[in-house]
This record gives C-alpha cells, sequence and structure tokens, in this order.
C-alpha cells in the first residue's frame, strides 16, 4: 500500500449543484478534501475508514490482472477499463485505488508508474511486465499472462500449504488431546485408585508417573514454546543460522521436495515470463529475486545475477547453486543455445508445478491414515492404562 494513504468515504455537492457521495484514497483528511476540491466537489462530510489488508491479496490482484485484459482486448482504452472496474467493484478500497489510477493516467502518467506506487499490491514482476506491455503495445497481452502466472504460482501454493498444514494440525491436536488427558482426566483415576491398595499394573503406573510429570512441568512446557518461537524469529534476522535452517528444511524427506519445488516453479515461471516479454536476462533475474520471500532463496538468485553479469551464461550460474535440480540444467544449456529459453523455462515451471502439486495430493493422502494409526495407538494406549486396573480389581474381588 502506497505510505500512509488512508480510505476516506466523502460526501459532498459536485460543481453541478448534485449530491454526491464516494471513496478515495489519501494520506490525511486535508489532503483528501484538497483533492475533492479540485475536483470541483464541496465537501459535506469526510470519514476515515480502515484499509483491509485481506482485500490487497493475490486473489484480488488476479482478479484485477483479468478483468483488466479483458476489457482491453475488447478495444476499452485503459482508462475507460479502469473507470468500468471501479464501477462495478463491490470493495470501497479497490474501487477507491481504481479511481485514483484512472485519474493519474488521466493526467498522462504512465500506468506503470502509477502501480509503482503500491508495492505491497503490486510486486516488482506486476508493474515491469505491465511497463514491457506499455512499450510494445502489447498491454492486454501482459496483463493476461500476469493473471494465468500469478493464478498458477496461487493454486500452487494453496496446494503445497495446505498438504503441510493438514499434517501439522492433526499433530497438535492428538498432542493437545493426550496432554489434556495426562492433566485433568487421569489424576482423577489415580486418586480413585489411590483408595484400593491392589498393586496397579506397570502400564498404569508409567502413565500416571507421565501425567504427574504433565500436571508438573506442563506450564513450564508452555512457557517455552514463546523463546522458542522468539528465538526462531531471531534466527531469521542471521544470516548465517537462516541459511542452515533453510537448508536444513530443504533435506526433510516430504516437506523439503514440496518447498524446493514450489519456489523452482516460481523462479522459472518468472524468468519464462519476462523472457516472453523481451525483458533482459538480467531484469528478468531481478524481478525473480523479488518475488521470493526467504532470505535463503533471494541470496541464491543474487549470486546467480552477479555471474551472470559477469558473463556467464545462465546454466553455468546455476549449476553452481545446489538447490537447482540437475536435470534441469542441460535443458537450459539447450535453450540458451537454441535461441529458445524461454520456452524452456515455461516447460520446465511447468513440470515442477505438476510435480509439486502431485506430491503435494500424495502427501496428504499418504500421511493421513499414518497419522490416524498414531492417534489411534496413543489414545488407546492411555484409554486401556485408565481401565485396566478396574479388571485387576475385578479379579482380586473374586479371587477374594
Amino acid at each position: 500500500m502506497a505510505p500512509r494513504s488512508r480510505l476516506w468515504r466523502w460526501e459532498g455537492i459536485t460543481a453541478q449543484g448534485e449530491r454526491s457521495q464516494g471513496v478515495m484514497l489519501s494520506p490525511d483528511k486535508a489532503d483528501a478534501a484538497l483533492d475533492l476540491q479540485s475536483e470541483g466537489i464541496t465537501v459535506l462530510a469526510l470519514r476515515h475508514q480502515w484499509v483491509q489488508s485481506r482485500y490487497w491479496r493475490i486473489e484480488y490482484v488476479i482478479q484485477f490482472a483479468r478483468q483488466l485484459a479483458t476489457l482491453l482486448q475488447a478495444g476499452v482504452t485503459l482508462a475507460e477499463g479502469l473507470t468500468l472496474m471501479a464501477q462495478q467493484d463491490p470493495v470501497p478500497q479497490w474501487r477507491a485505488l481504481l479511481q485514483r489510477l484512472t485519474r493519474q493516467i488521466l493526467q498522462g502518467e504512465p500506468f506503470s508508474v502509477a502501480l509503482k506506487a503500491w508495492p505491497e499490491i503490486f510486486s516488482p514482476l506486476f508493474v515491469a511486465l505491465i511497463e514491457t506491455g506499455e512499450l510494445t503495445g502489447k498491454l492486454e497481452e501482459c496483463c493476461l499472462h500476469l493473471a494465468r502466472q500469478q493464478e498458477a504460482q496461487w493454486v500452487l501454493k494453496k496446494k503445497v500449504y495446505k498438504a503441510l498444514r493438514y499434517p501439522g494440525f492433526i499433530i497438535a491436536l492428538a498432542l493437545a488431546v493426550t496432554a489434556g488427558m495426562l492433566g485433568f482426566v487421569l489424576p482423577e483415576f489415580a486418586a480413585i485408585y489411590q483408595a484400593f491398595n491392589t498393586p496397579l499394573p506397570a502400564l498404569t503406573r508409567g502413565v500416571i508417573a507421565l501425567s504427574d510429570g504433565v500436571a508438573d512441568y506442563g506450564f513450564l512446557a508452555l512457557a517455552v514454546v514463546p523463546v522458542v518461537w522468539a528465538a526462531g524469529r531471531l534466527s531469521q534476522r542471521n544470516a548465517r543460522c537462516h541459511t542452515v535452517c533453510q537448508r536444513a528444511l530443504l533435506k526433510m524427506p516430504l516437506a523439503g521436495e514440496l518447498i524446493r519445488g514450489h519456489r523452482l516453479s516460481q523462479i522459472y515461471m518468472v524468468l519464462s515470463l519476462t523472457q516472453q516479454a523481451g525483458i533482459p536476462l538480467l531484469n528478468g533475474l531481478g524481478c525473480a529475486n523479488n518475488t521470493l520471500p526467504a532470505r535463503f532463496w533471494r541470496q541464491t538468485m543474487e549470486r546467480i545475477t552477479h555471474r551472470v553479469s559477469q558473463g556467464e551464461p545462465l546454466w553455468r550460474a546455476m549449476e553452481e547453486e545446489t538447490v537447482f535440480s540437475p536435470w534441469c540444467i542441460p535443458l537450459i544449456r539447450i535453450g540458451e543455445m537454441t535461441g529458445s529459453l524461454d520456452t524452456m523455462l515455461g516447460r520446465l515451471a511447468a513440470l515442477h508445478a505438476a510435480r509439486t502439486g502431485e506430491r503435494a495430493d500424495s502427501l496428504a493422502a499418504a500421511l493421513e491414515p499414518i497419522i490416524m494409526v498414531v492417534m489411534g495407538v496413543i489414545i488407546g494406549t492411555l484409554v486401556v492404562a485408565m481401565y485396566l486396573p478396574i479388571f485387576h480389581l475385578g479379579d482380586a474381588m473374586s479371587a477374594g
């Protein structure tokens, strides 16, 4: 979002004497009033509204790019298209943004420059491709490519996160249930069993000892959680710790392949898109770098960019980085030699996306029964440990 921009809902009277209302984005109330007065509107009321960051998420940007591409392909001018979109958009802050972009374009400002003021909404790749579309006269094609690329990456990201989040949720739930039974349920049973002088089975004694440990030190364990979280956050700021953590994450048997495939698909997709748009390779590498959230991957792309700027071919620069799949390097080399680098990168992006999607689906399907079995064993053991003394008491009473 542009620095300090806020959403304002206004009511006023136009130069024709008609009552009107709307929304606008402006840094403060005074600037908002001046902007309205410059349009010939006499301000009657100006109220601040909160900008909701959830409406700036990628799915709304995809919808924006797709709608704009459709209107441009229909022969509508850019300013007219933005005006139509602003009239139909149900989200107030998007209406205000589209109206502001329209005003800037009507004042002669390039579309890419207007978008650049909103880095939290439009990524550097988005702005770079829009600028390329303006220079080549193919703005509608660039918008369509952007919509397809960002939608594909968004779908893949959701699939990967879902595959990783589901096992984590189930494991956390199992731990919570286990801790609850050990901390609250088992102590009640232990108090009942103490009324009898019959010795408890070994399994029950072990579980009760574990329950006592949870009751005595459980709160200490909970206190460790925020400490571990804070340590993790601090380690992200340390370059060496961050690199070690990222490398360890990539070496994890299941999650590592998903994360690697997602990032490689993203890098190849951005490079393919920038090459198709005619953007120089160094600029395309910069765009790919700016789309990566993790410092580890950004540092990798910075090293590749440096080598390419020194005259190395892309395939050789990537070959020196262990995160890239070895079988991809010869294909990139062929693409550079034959002048079809954009096509080859696009195929690699699609291949990594397909493989990662398949792995995400198979991971969720494979882990679900395993997690259920583990949960069943844990909870079943606790239940047996609780009720086993009852059977022993019955045997003792019948023997007596």
